[in-house]
C-alpha cells in the first residue's frame, strides 16, 4: 500500500474511533445504555447537548488552529485524550458525571481534531477528486464503524449470557461496560497509528493573529460559507436521526436488545457503499446536486415512516424505508464538505472556513436529541417515534431549500468570475 494510501487509512480510522466512545454506545446499544444509566430519552439528549454546547464553542478555534499546526500532531494527541474519557465512562457515572464526561468529549473529539482532518483530506483530494476523497473518508469510516459495531455486539452478546430479555442489571452493566473498554482500546489504538502513519505536514501555516483575522472576516462574509453551514445542519440532523433505530427496533418492531444492535450495526455497513457512491456521483454531476437529490430521497421516506404503522403487511416497507434512510444519510455525509471546492473556497482558507461551517452545522449536537428525547417521552410508543419522523421529514426538506440556494449562489459566482475574465480579456 502506497503512503498515500497509508495517510488516508489513518484518517479513516482516526475519524471514526474519536467519536465511538460519544455516540457509537448509544447508537447501537441504546435500550441497554438507558437502562444501564437510568436515563431517560430526555436525560441522554441533554448528555448530549452538552457536548453540543462544548463542540460548538471549539469548531471555530479549532479551525485557526488546523491552518497553522501539523495535523499528526492535532489529531495523535485529540484522539488519546479522548480515550482516556472512555475509562471513566465505563465506571457508570451519574447523570452530572456524564454531563461532564461529555462536555470534556466535546473539546476532545473537536478543538485540535475535526477540521484538521477536514483540511487533510481536502488536501489529498486535490481540485478534482473532491467527492472521491470525502466519500472515502466517510465510506472508510462507516466500514470502520460497522467492523466495531459488530465486534461490540459479539462483546456485548458474550457479557450478557443467555436470556438476554431477564438478564440481571448486574450482567447488563459489566456487557455495557466492556463494550465501553473495547471502544477506548481502538481509540488508543488510533492515536498510536496516526502519529506512525501520517507525515509531518509541510504546508503547516505559522501566519500572524492579523493575517489569520484577515481569514476569518473574509469567510464570514461569503454568503455561500453560511449556506453551506445550513446545508450541514439539515444534514446532521438525519445522521442525528439514526441514533433512534436500535430504540425504534426494540420498542416498536418488538426486537430484543441484542437483534436490535444486530440490526442497526449490520445497516452501517451500508454506509462505505453509500457514502463512496455519492462521492462519486459529485464528482460527474456536482456536490450541490446530488445532495439535493438525496435531501428529497429522505423526505419521502421520513415522511412515509412517520405515517405508516409497522404492521405484519407493512413491515417489509417500514424496514426498507429503513434501509433507504441510512444510505441517503450516510451519502449526504459522504459529500457535503466536497462543497468547499464547488463554492471555491480558497485552500489555505480551508481551516477556518470548516471551523465556522462546523460551529453552525453541527449544532444539532445540542438541541437534536434533546427535542428528539422529549418527543419520544411525551408519546411513548408508535406515536412518539412517527412525531420524530415528521419532525426529521421537516427538516429534510429545508435542507432541499438550502441546497437549490446554494446553487444558485454558486452560479452567481461563477457567472460574476466569468464577466471579469472577459472584461479583461482573458
Amino acid at each position: 500500500m502506497s503512503s498515500r494510501y497509508l495517510v488516508m487509512f489513518s484518517l479513516i480510522l482516526a475519524g471514526e474511533a474519536i467519536f465511538s466512545l460519544p455516540f457509537h454506545v448509544a447508537r447501537f446499544f441504546r435500550a441497554t445504555m438507558l437502562d444501564v444509566f437510568a436515563f431517560s430519552n430526555a436525560d441522554l439528549g441533554d448528555v448530549f447537548a452538552v457536548y453540543g454546547v462544548t463542540a460548538m464553542l471549539a469548531y471555530f478555534p479549532g479551525g485557526t488552529i488546523a491552518d497553522r499546526v501539523s495535523p499528526r500532531k492535532l489529531l495523535a494527541i485529540s484522539l488519546f485524550f479522548t480515550a482516556g474519557g472512555g475509562l471513566y465512562m465505563a465506571s457508570i457515572p451519574g447523570f452530572f458525571g456524564m454531563s461532564c464526561l461529555f462536555a470534556y468529549w466535546g473539546v476532545t473529539s473537536i478543538l485540535m481534531f475535526w477540521a484538521a482532518m477536514i483540511r487533510s483530506t481536502r488536501e489529498w483530494g486535490g481540485e478534482d477528486s473532491q467527492g472521491k476523497a470525502f466519500g472515502i473518508l466517510d465510506g472508510g469510516r462507516g466500514l470502520i464503524a460497522a467492523g466495531l459495531a459488530s465486534i461490540a455486539v459479539i462483546v456485548f452478546g458474550h457479557y450478557l449470557g443467555d436470556g438476554v430479555n431477564f438478564a440481571e442489571m448486574e450482567n447488563r452493566k459489566a456487557a455495557l461496560s466492556n463494550v465501553i473498554y473495547f471502544y477506548t482500546g481502538v481509540t488508543f489504538l488510533a492515536a498510536m497509528v496516526v502519529w506512525v502513519l501520517v507525515p509531518e505536514s509541510s504546508t503547516s501555516g505559522t501566519s500572524r493573529g492579523s493575517e489569520s483575522m484577515a481569514k476569518i472576516r473574509d469567510v464570514l462574509r461569503r454568503p455561500v460559507v453560511w449556506m453551506q453551514a445550513l446545508i450541514v445542519v439539515c444534514a446532521y440532523c438525519g445522521y442525528k436521526g439514526l441514533d433512534n433505530y436500535s430504540l425504534y427496533a426494540v420498542e416498536v418492531l418488538g426486537m430484543d436488545e441484542v437483534a436490535a444492535a444486530k440490526f442497526t450495526a449490520a445497516n452501517a455497513y451500508l454506509r462505505p457503499v453509500a457514502a463512496i457512491g455519492a462521492g462519486v456521483l459529485a464528482d460527474r454531476f456536482s456536490p450541490s446536486r446530488s445532495m439535493a437529490g438525496l435531501f428529497l430521497l429522505l423526505a419521502a421516506s421520513y415522511g412515509l415512516l412517520s405515517s405508516i404503522t409497522p404492521s405484519d403487511s407493512a413491515r417489509t416497507v417500514v424496514i426498507a424505508n429503513i434501509l433507504v434512510s441510512f444510505a441517503a444519510v450516510y451519502g449526504l455525509r459522504g459529500v457535503y464538505f466536497a462543497l468547499l471546492e464547488e463554492t471555491k473556497i480558497p485552500k489555505t482558507m480551508t481551516g477556518t472556513a470548516v471551523g465556522l461551517i462546523s460551529l453552525v452545522g453541527f449544532t444539532p449536537d445540542i438541541f437534536f436529541a434533546s427535542i428528539g428525547g422529549r418527543l419520544l417521552d411525551n408519546s411513548p410508543g408508535l406515536a412518539g417515534h412517527q412525531h420524530y419522523f415528521m419532525f426529521l421529514c421537516a427538516i429534510m426538506l429545508t435542507g432541499i431549500v438550502a441546497t437549490v440556494f446554494l446553487m444558485g449562489l454558486a452560479k452567481m459566482k461563477t457567472n460574476a468570475e466569468s464577466d471579469v475574465r472577459d472584461l479583461s480579456g482573458n
